[in-house]
């Protein structure tokens, strides 16, 4: 399966959902898609649509699903990386009314830049070749704390290596 939210946020995000449910029509993938639409006004013909779900739904969407596809809000992907989900961020923009400003795009590539696995998608005709892009060798995400515990342990031996 293959899941898509768009979050909470009360403008519309139509130009990801059509090209979602234009690929599901097309068949090009063997995945059911289930869409969380939030305040979109498209109606989907081709995949399981559902405006608004619970924390709990979404969690569940999100560990069934093989592949994340959603808006640039930071939780959203982080929780998508959690689970070691192939994620795709598709950026709400303001030249196309989806937000205030463009800070959902910056906010990803600034992401990518640290090393975290996500697959950013302005254009949502790539999106396509980013599903198909995106398999199971998306790295395991590792915690900043593990991080941190590492470099801390390898320091500690250098140090104590006289």
């Amino acid at each position: 399966m293959i899941f898509v939210t768009v979050g909470t946020h009360e403008q519309q995000f139509d130009r990801l959902i059509k090209a979602v449910d234009k690929l599901a029509g097309a068949e090009k993938f063997k995945d059911n898609f289930l869409v969380q639409s939030g305040y979109s006004t498209y109606k989907c013909r081709n995949c399981n649509q559902k405006k608004f779900m619970s924390y709990s739904e979404m969690r569940v969407a999100m560990e069934q699903a093989r592949i994340v596809i959603c808006h640039g809000g930071p939780s959203t992907f982080m929780k998508s990386l959690s689970l070691n989900k192939g994620t795709i961020v598709v950026p709400r923009r303001k030249k196309y009314a989806e937000h205030v400003n463009d800070h959902q795009l910056h906010f990803a590539e600034e992401v990518v830049r640290k090393g975290y696995p996500i697959e950013v998608v302005e254009d949502v005709n790539q999106l396509e070749s980013a599903i198909r892009n995106c398999t199971d060798t998306n790295q395991k995400t590792i915690s900043n704390n593990k991080k941190f515990n590492d470099n801390l342990i390898s320091l500690i031996n250098k140090m104590m290596v006289k």
